[in-house]
């Protein structure tokens, strides 16, 4: 169920909470936009559908991924007012995840209100199915919220020393041995082959 609250500002638009999973609607509205803006669009990958994919509670708000026949992105729907943080349309944020920051872009729908996104896939090409793009849209979830394994202090320790170039050795320098015989010239070099 969706409760529309008043816009926190007129430069908004409309400000939606949702209150229940917003999976369905997702799906209502990226197929929405398939039909009436992306139809003709060549891009487009016809083995794929729109789907919405693994939407949970992300710290008060919704997270999930969307797969279409265009893109595969990351969203973030307002769950409740609280640390909902508002960019406008199109105005980039940067969203600290366990796996990283990353980079997302306001948007505005009618059905939706507003909703950040983080593009994942664009085009879908090398997409060859609608089961395979929705095993990469979750295996992509789980690592999203996987934070990286911190190295161990062996393996670190290891690294660094791989990553440093080599330490040149001194090797000592002998000195030229004294020798009682003159210096061999050039001339007297080629001379001696000739014997």
């Amino acid at each position: 169920m969706i409760t529309a609250s008043p816009s926190p500002s007129p430069a908004q638009g409309a400000f939606r909470i949702h209150t229940h999973n917003p999976a369905e609607m997702v799906e209502q509205t990226y197929f929405r936009v398939f039909q009436q803006r992306m139809a003709d669009v060549p891009i487009l990958n016809p083995a794929l559908s729109v789907e919405a994919i693994d939407f949970q509670r992300w710290q008060g708000h919704w997270l999930g991924i969307v797969v279409t026949p265009w893109c595969m992105s990351v969203l973030l729907v307002p769950g409740s007012t609280d640390n909902w943080v508002w960019t406008g349309e199109n105005k980039r944020r940067f969203v600290r995840f366990p796996a990283g920051e990353f980079a997302f872009l306001g948007s505005e729908e009618a059905e939706l209100g507003e909703f950040q996104s983080c593009s994942l896939f664009s085009p879908m090409g090398k997409f060859t199915s609608q089961v395979e793009a929705a095993m990469t849209a979750r295996a992509s979830m789980v690592a999203l919220l996987t934070a990286p394994p911190a190295p161990e202090a062996g393996a670190a320790e290891s690294s660094a020393m791989q990553a440093k170039p080599p330490v040149a050795q001194k090797v000592p320098v002998t000195p030229p041995v004294a020798s009682d015989r003159p210096a061999l010239s050039r001339r007297g070099f080629f001379s001696l082959r000739a014997r």
